[in-house]
Order: C-alpha cells, then sequence, then structure tokens
C-alpha cells in the first residue's frame, strides 16, 4: 500500500509533533503550500494560536507588490521575521520549531533563519 505524498509528510512530522509536547514549549509550525507559507505559534499544551503570520495575509502581500510571490525564499524570510516580531509582542521568546515533515531546506529554512536573526530562540 502506498502513501500519498501528504501521508507521508504528516508521517514525518508526527515524531516531531510527539517530542515538542513532552517539552511542553510553544511551537512554531510551518505550513507551505504550492502558492504561500504560513506560520503558527502553538501553545505548549496546543490549544490555542498564540500568533501567526503568512503571505495569504493582505498586508504581506501588499508587501510583496503585484507580482509578489508568497511562495519563494524571499517570501519565507519576510514571514519568518514577521512571526519574530509578532511572539516577542506576545511574550514569547523561546519556541521549538516544527517543520511539519517539510525538508529543512529552502523556504522552510529561510523561514527559520529569519526568525532565528530576528531573536526568536529555537
Amino acid at each position: 500500500m502506498s502513501m500519498t505524498k501528504k501521508e507521508q509528510r504528516l508521517r514525518r512530522s508526527r515524531q516531531t509533533r510527539l517530542r515538542i509536547a513532552q517539552q511542553g514549549v510553544a511551537r512554531l509550525a510551518v505550513h507551505r503550500s504550492n502558492l504561500h507559507i504560513y506560520a503558527n505559534i502553538v501553545s505548549g499544551d496546543g490549544a490555542q494560536v498564540l500568533a501567526s503570520a503568512s503571505t495569504a495575509e493582505k498586508e504581506v502581500r501588499e508587501q510583496l507588490g503585484a507580482g509578489g510571490k508568497g511562495s519563494n525564499v524571499s517570501a519565507a524570510t519576510l514571514i519568518g521575521k514577521r512571526i519574530a516580531e509578532k511572539a516577542k509582542a506576545a511574550g514569547i521568546e523561546k519556541v521549538a520549531f516544527d517543520r511539519s515533515g517539510f525538508a529543512y531546506h529552502g523556504r522552510v529554512k529561510a523561514l527559520a533563519d529569519a526568525a532565528r536573526e530576528a531573536g526568536l530562540q529555537f
């Protein structure tokens, strides 16, 4: 029985989620689609989203311009900075990075690096 790409990714993400849940810290969950990239900071118990940023937000789309692609590294970098700023505003310094089964490469890596640079610790 073969798994779809999505099932494979979710299977990869499971172990990470369990490990983060045991730590009981807020997690920075990343999701990327072909068109956009999304970042959410979820509370340690997974009960609520404390901060979120994505290229689908009106403000961000305006910043990216008319031909603004939400699916490139520069857009991911912007979201990384934005989520770090929002986290600080919510009083969050330390998070666990949850790449949701996506390869730590390209857009996902760019987002992580930008968030670290903007002062988020993980």
